[in-house]
């Protein structure tokens, strides 16, 4: 990729014709550029508030600015790719969005002028007390390095990348607008509204995020936080004090007395270590210590997700391996060891955690040598987990496995972990996130193994990482070992050969139209996921080179239809890049996870958990079949699940008479609703009713008759325990 300042792609910033300019310096100084070490940016001012909320300004552009932002640093008319418009009208259905329609429908500037005056007056209290909106994409990666006080120049001899730092005023964390994509897809770079960001000296280097469900002091508000936990996946980098009284501290490759990880590494200049999880307020955008996992002594967290049914977290831990539960105020409640509790319930034998540790201050300390950083042994490293319908899915190894584990009516661990499947991918690549969609379909995207070269350049061994999917078999295959099917779907991620440059992120978006625009009726229509060097391939340099930049390390937008052999190469997409720097064709690892906050509107997802409830049963004397018990049926607890068939509720009950009942009858005791169930029930799991005909969110009484089956198989009347329950349904509709 050429570096000429007067190449058609080349950011025209004032900020990017000084890194030039200062290129120029460096080469006559007598030694060459770090690619990454003086990235284009622009001159931040940071305006920190008393709540710790973040407002900073870039060439006159507020970071807030969502609503209607002025252009990209670079142009896409003088790039190539394609400029998104600043309208939220995607967003808003309300009067935003009927105002949005009569602009289109105005003609004449004038018009289009006051159209848009209108819109800003009537949106500036949204545009100050709101970052994240349905379909915004946050993405976590390398913050970018510089080298503090270079104007006064380099001593001779003195290497500069000794002298390159993290870079603590660049974002590692940012959201984008990704509502509208300028129109259909066709392999082009888009370039969205400024996104918000949030900067490495704020949380230092992060990888793992997750929202939450917006429900603030106990009141649903629409408007997420958003999570993000500290990582080592972006390189360890430790320091000793400044030794030459350069104003620099002194950059260490091993372990030395004194050392400590350098700023913008964890985030240390806000209390933050390598166990954090920070919370990003997602009307505010204040950031804050949300919970830290103290054991955690440098490896850093692999994943965190949301359950939105108990509104708890759980977050691996890549030093010990455990999984720890959270409550939604940041405390840590309890911990599933997946090397103790998981391993031996596949035939695999217990295998606790070494107890090895990072010490930055010891010989044995390699900063380019993953081994010596503390991560707890391949064999019970969990890196991604993520929940879904009462069960948390994790990831295991290098040589990928994906289990699962139940989670209880009260949000503990309910003790079942199960082995789901071993990944068949082309290498043994750790899976590093999960995520689900609406029809059943699990996503997987690996990660290359950890590198970290002191030159910042690979935190990753890109190129042959594969985002994958898996379902179901439908009916269960006796001869395999799996519930899953044994070869998964793969999509082609990025345009270099083979299209596997997956980065280790991914996450289900809504559904676009025919011109780009997002359509929030549509769920889970469109898989994100993060890649490098995305639209790089020299033999089709010049059919991409009209969409834009070829040095894209960022997002890869395909609709989740277009699995292999389809979209090969994917010009059926659309790509965003990171952080709009494009002159970095080499580096390998430098973006991380991407989460999309998704609402879903109308049917929710498939075998997906929604909210309901029950009241207390009754025990009415005419419900048949006759019989004579006294009430023996207790209910612990009611689960919902939107399914392909609606939806279905998982019943716990509890025989506390001692009746001995194996079965259960179900019927409506509500009119015009039907509830259907099983002939059959496996013991020790729930018993499962359908509930059709309904409106979300009634009441329905459901007539349970609990009974043996060794009793009906005489003839005749038979004992049943019986009662009514009144089931408040979800307020969601599940209808297929």
């Amino acid at each position: 990729m050429t570096t000429d300042p007067e190449a058609p792609w080349s950011p025209g910033t004032a900020g990017a014709q000084r890194d030039y300019r200062l290129r120029d310096r460096v080469d006559a100084l007598g030694f060459s550029l770090v690619p990454l070490t003086l990235r284009g940016r622009r001159r931040i001012v940071t305006l920190r508030k008393a709540d710790n909320s973040i407002r900073d300004e870039r060439a006159g552009t507020p970071r807030l600015a969502l609503i209607c932002a002025p252009g990209p640093d670079v142009s896409p008319m003088t790039c190539g790719g394609r400029s998104m418009s600043c309208d939220h009208g995607a967003f808003v259905r309300s009067r935003a969005g009927r105002l949005r329609r009569a602009i289109q429908a105005a003609t004449g500037l004038s018009i289009l002028a006051l159209a848009t005056g209108l819109w800003l007056g009537g949106s500036a209290q949204a545009q100050e007390t709101r970052i994240i909106y349905p379909g915004s994409m946050a993405m976590t990666g390398f913050s970018g390095t510089i080298i503090p006080n270079f104007e006064e120049g380099l001593p001779p001899g003195v290497d500069p990348v000794d002298e390159t730092f993290i870079d603590t005023a660049r974002a590692t964390l940012r959201i984008f607008d990704v509502s509208r994509l300028g129109g259909p897809a066709s392999g082009e770079l888009v370039f969205t509204p400024p996104p918000f960001e949030v900067t490495a000296g704020q949380i230092g280097q992060v990888f793992g995020i997750t929202y939450d469900d917006g429900v603030r002091d106990g009141v649903p508000s629409a408007i997420p936080n958003l999570y993000a936990g500290a990582t080592s996946l972006h390189g360890i980098r430790i320091v000793t004090p400044d030794g030459d009284a350069d104003g620099r501290p002194e950059r260490q490759r091993r372990g030395t007395a004194d050392a400590v990880f350098m700023d913008g590494q964890f985030g240390t200049e806000n209390g933050g270590g390598p166990g954090t999880i920070w919370k990003i307020d997602g009307i505010t955008g204040a950031v804050s210590k949300f919970a830290d996992i103290d054991a955690n002594s440098g490896p850093g967290i692999g994943d965190v997700t949301f359950d939105n049914i108990h509104r708890q977290f759980f977050a691996s831990d890549l030093d010990t391996g455990l999984i720890h539960r959270i409550d939604a105020n940041g405390a840590l409640l309890d911990a599933f060891d997946h090397g103790i509790a998981g391993r031996p319930a596949h035939g695999l034998a217990a295998l606790a955690d070494d107890g090895s540790v990072i010490d930055i201050q010891g010989a044995a300390f390699d900063s380019e040598d993953p081994d010596s950083w503390g991560y707890t042994q391949d064999e019970r490293r969990v890196w991604s987990v993520a929940y879904r319908g009462s069960r948390l899915y994790y990831s295991v190894g290098d040589k990928a496995e994906i289990w699962s584990v139940g989670v209880a009516g009260d949000g503990s661990f309910a003790g079942d972990p199960r082995w789901e499947l071993t990944v068949k991918a082309d290498k043994d690549y750790a899976v590093t996130d999960i995520a689900f969609d609406n029809e059943g379909f699990m996503y997987l995207a690996q990660r290359g193994p950890v590198e970290n070269r002191y030159d910042y350049s690979q935190f990753a061994d890109s190129g042959k990482g594969e985002v994958i999917r898996y379902w179901r078999e439908n009916p269960d295959d006796p001869a395999t070992e799996s519930a899953w099917v044994e070869v998964p779907q793969e999509y082609a991620v990025g345009f270099p050969q083979d299209n596997r440059q997956s980065a280790g992120g991914l996450d289900l978006q809504y559904g676009y139209d025919a011109e780009g625009n997002l359509d929030t009726g549509v769920c889970t229509d469109t898989l994100v996921d993060t890649g490098d060097k995305l639209r790089d391939n020299p033999e089709l340099a010049e059919q991409l080179a009209a969409g834009g930049p070829l040095a894209v390390h960022g997002v890869q937008i395909t609709p989740t239809a277009l699995a292999k052999p389809a979209n090969m190469p994917p010009f059926g997409s659309w790509f965003v890049d990171f952080d709009n720097y494009f002159e970095d064709p080499e580096v390998e690892g430098h973006v991380g996870d991407v989460e999309v906050w998704r609402p879903c509107e109308g049917r929710a997802g498939y075998y997906e958990q929604v909210p309901g409830g029950y009241l207390p049963p009754f025990y009415p004397p005419d419900f048949p079949p006759p019989g004579n018990l006294p009430p023996c049926l207790d209910v612990e607890d009611v689960r919902y699940f939107c399914t392909p068939s609606g939806l279905e509720a998982d019943l716990y009950l509890h025989d506390h008479a001692g009746f001995g009942g194996d079965s259960i009858r179900a019927l409506s005791r509500t009119p015009g609703v039907g509830v259907t169930s099983p002939l059959s029930h496996a013991p020790g799991a729930p018993y499962t009713i359908g509930i059709t005909g309904h409106y979300p969110g009634d009441t329905v009484d459901v007539g349970l008759c609990f009974y043996r089956q060794s009793d009906t198989d005489k003839g005749g009347y038979y004992p049943c325990c019986k009662m009514t329950l009144p089931l408040r349904t979800p307020a969601v509709s599940c209808e297929p």
